[in-house]
């Protein structure tokens, strides 16, 4: 599973940080899938990998422009670039509404169909190609999800003790088995591959956060992720001068969280455009990174757009050279 923020910074872009958006890849298909798309999210694409053709569904947190305001350019581009299977778009029902006013009022014409499902009205997992897909609502000041991405598919391995203890000597049957079918036995005895067939390990799960000033409410997703992806706009200083009307989280309280939640990798993103580079001033980015290391001592990185990440088979996470 590969990851790569699109962009970090949050209400507006800097000149190193375009607004939210991530490309998610399971690499157990060719598709690809995007969790939020700020205004010139396409435009950041062009320096990664990734396709319009091969995305397989786009998730947005919430409402608000710098989640958002990319959607309609990056269809209109799909359809120029010769897209022609159906897309799914899983958003609150206020983004769709958006799109579909777009659609109308600048008559964008797609080539290829739209697939609407409105997360506020999910009330089931949303299963895809690579990854079971788990909405969770979170808390600001519009109506915004966090999405949580459970690894479908997971590769397969036959209990070959027991097919030994059912008198089921290596040979054709194993393999067909391996490949799911259902086969008989030289006894006539009808075998079942569900029955001897296991995981040999547990399906890896990153959660991608939305805008939210409670990090506990991840809590509610049923599957405990290995890797969390969280706003951190503010640090403590700065979250208390601005108020609670924005709704946002600071470093340490999303450090709190992962720490008392066991997490195994914290990622930080969504930074107030307040937060310079340069260490000898104040606000900078160095501010954010030591409040979070306070409060959470796991696995902890701070995101910067074009980042690219890796989680192997073992839950590791790493960070590969930037894609830009």
């Amino acid at each position: 599973m590969e990851f790569t923020f699109l962009g970090t910074s949050s209400g507006t872009p800097t000149k190193r940080r375009n607004v939210s958006g991530l490309a998610l890849h399971g690499k157990m298909s060719k598709h690809w899938y995007m969790i939020d798309c700020g205004e010139a999210t396409q435009h950041q694409l062009l320096s990664t990998k990734y396709s319009v053709i091969t995305l397989k569904a786009i998730f947005i947190t919430h409402i608000h422009g710098d989640h958002c305001y990319g959607l309609p350019g990056i269809l209109a581009s799909a359809s120029m670039a010769g897209r022609e299977a159906p897309l799914t778009i899983v958003a609150p029902q206020g983004v769709i509404d958006m799109v579909k006013a777009v659609q109308q009022t600048t008559q964008l014409w797609l080539d290829y169909e739209l697939i609407y499902i409105a997360v506020e009205q999910q009330f089931q997992p949303l299963c895809f190609d690579d990854f079971i897909v788990e909405p969770v609502e979170l808390s600001h000041r519009v109506p915004c999800y966090g999405y949580n991405f459970v690894e479908n598919n997971i590769e397969q391995r036959l209990d070959q003790p027991k097919l030994k203890a059912s008198g089921i000597k290596p040979g054709p049957l194993w393999g067909l088995l391996q490949k799911g079918q259902d086969v008989t036995s030289p006894t006539g005895l009808t075998l079942l591959a569900k029955d001897f067939l296991q995981a040999p390990r547990q399906p890896r799960a990153i959660f991608v956060a939305g805008d939210n000033d409670t990090p506990s409410l991840l809590n509610n997703a049923t599957v405990k992720p290995d890797v969390v992806i969280h706003e951190a706009t503010y640090t403590e200083d700065i979250a208390a001068k601005v108020g609670k009307g924005p709704q946002h989280s600071y470093a340490r309280i999303v450090g709190e969280y992962a720490q008392s939640g066991a997490i195994k990798h914290l990622i930080l993103t969504h930074f107030s455009a307040r937060y310079g580079y340069d260490t000898e001033e104040s606000p900078s980015i160095a501010d954010v990174e030591n409040e979070a290391k306070e409060y959470y001592k796991g696995n902890l990185f701070l995101a910067n757009d074009f980042d690219r990440f890796e989680l192997n088979k073992k839950g590791e996470l790493f960070l590969n050279h930037s894609e830009n």
